[in-house]
C-alpha cells in the first residue's frame, strides 16, 4: 500500500463551534460546509476534517466514541520554544479549550502541555530540544 495522502476525519456535535476555536487558535481554513469544517494545519497542510457526528457515524457504518471520556487519538503538534508552547497554552484557553496538564517539563529536553478542544478530542504540545 503506498497512499498519496492521509487526513484524519473527526466527530464533533457543533460546526460553528468547532470552526470558531480552529480559527482562534490560527489553524488555516480548508473550506466548510452544512457537514463538515476543515482545517490545514502544519508545513505540510495536514487535513484535519470536522464532520457533525451522525455524518460521520453512518459514512464509516459505526459507532463513533465519546471524546469526552476516551481518546480515539492523541495529536502531537510541536512548537519551537518553551514560550511558543506558553503562549499556545494561554491561546487555547482564550479560545476555550481546555488545558487537561499545564505546562511543564517533562523527560530530558521536553517541555509541553496537553489540551482538548471542545468536543475532548486532545491534542499534546510540546517542545524538544534539538528538534
Amino acid at each position: 500500500m503506498n497512499p498519496k495522502m492521509i487526513w484524519s476525519n473527526l466527530a464533533v456535535s457543533d460546526l460553528e463551534r468547532t470552526t470558531k476555536f480552529y480559527t482562534e487558535l490560527g489553524f488555516k481554513p480548508n473550506g466548510k460546509s452544512n457537514e463538515l469544517t476543515s482545517f490545514l494545519i502544519g508545513k505540510n497542510d495536514f487535513v484535519m476534517h470536522f464532520f457533525l457526528k451522525d455524518i460521520l457515524k453512518t459514512s464509516i457504518k459505526g459507532e463513533i466514541i465519546d471524546s469526552q471520556v476516551s481518546n480515539e487519538v492523541i495529536y502531537t503538534l510541536s512548537a519551537e520554544s518553551k514560550d511558543q508552547v506558553d503562549d499556545w497554552a494561554k491561546e487555547v484557553e482564550s479560545a476555550g479549550g481546555k488545558i487537561i496538564s499545564e505546562p511543564e517539563e517533562f523527560g530530558k529536553g521536553y517541555y509541553g502541555f496537553v489540551f482538548a478542544d471542545p468536543d475532548g478530542h486532545k491534542f499534546n504540545v510540546f517542545y524538544m530540544k534539538g528538534l
